[in-house]
């Protein structure tokens, strides 16, 4: 069984941008495909951005489109989100988690079996 831990997580202000990394160890994790997701106090948990485990595939929510991107390194066993133009709604605790599903990244997070403690992220306007 994989186990995630992510970092970067931290305190900016709107317009700056931050690069959250999830760590794999315990497997390889290019079998695995992986997602970012994040929540926000009072509110539920949603997608942001995907990786197939190969990372010919990417996908991202319609808010962060355009500003987030998403990497892996799977010989470094990592995953990257890289976050710019930040906004204060991007203000959430982010997770990675990973689904050993080898088609496009998917956004529910039912599907993803394996989960990081989460990063804060707190965007002050």
């Amino acid at each position: 069984q994989v186990q995630l831990v992510e970092s970067g997580g931290g305190l900016v202000q709107a317009g700056g941008s931050l690069r959250l990394s999830c760590a794999a160890s315990g497997r390889s994790i290019s079998t695995y495909a992986v997602g970012w997701f994040r929540q926000a106090p009072g509110k539920e948990r949603e997608f942001v951005a995907g990786i197939s485990r190969g990372g010919a595939y990417t996908n991202f929510a319609a808010s962060v489109k355009g500003r987030f991107t998403i990497s892996r390194d799977n010989a470094k066993n990592t995953v990257n989100l890289q976050m710019s133009s930040l906004k204060p709604e991007d203000t959430a605790v982010y997770y990675c988690a990973a689904e050993a599903w080898s088609g496009d990244p998917r956004t529910e997070s039912a599907r993803y079996g394996t989960w990081g403690q989460g990063t804060q992220v707190t965007v002050s306007s």
